[in-house]
């Protein structure tokens, strides 16, 4: 049988584990999701949309069909669609784009 300080010294890693993937993306207008050090954010257009990920700041500026333009830790870069671009500490991949929602994963590098 296991005990309850034991049981609480194997809750305490994943407790903490938990937190940290929830606390990794943060968001206005978008939603966020951390998977295996990746954030997928999905960026509702026509809105002010910006998150928080893996400790830094990434806001939507604009998209064509082709491509998206991003703030990510205050550096602006455009990222073509199914393409990846480096900013500073970060990868960034758009994944899609449509008329409401624009779709990018971010990583570190």
């Amino acid at each position: 049988m296991i005990s309850s300080k034991t049981r609480l010294l194997l809750a305490t890693p994943l407790l903490a584990l938990a937190l940290a993937t929830t606390s990794a993306c943060s968001s206005e207008n978008t939603d966020c999701n951390v998977v295996e050090g990746k954030c997928t954010v999905t960026f509702d257009r026509g809105v002010n949309a910006k998150a928080e990920v893996l400790g830094v700041n990434a806001e939507f500026v604009s998209a064509t069909d082709t491509a998206a333009t991003l703030k990510i830790g205050g550096q602006q870069i455009t990222v073509p669609l199914e393409g990846e671009e480096a900013s500073g500490e970060f990868n960034v991949r758009v994944q899609s784009i449509t008329q409401e929602q624009v779709i990018v994963v971010i990583s570190a590098n």
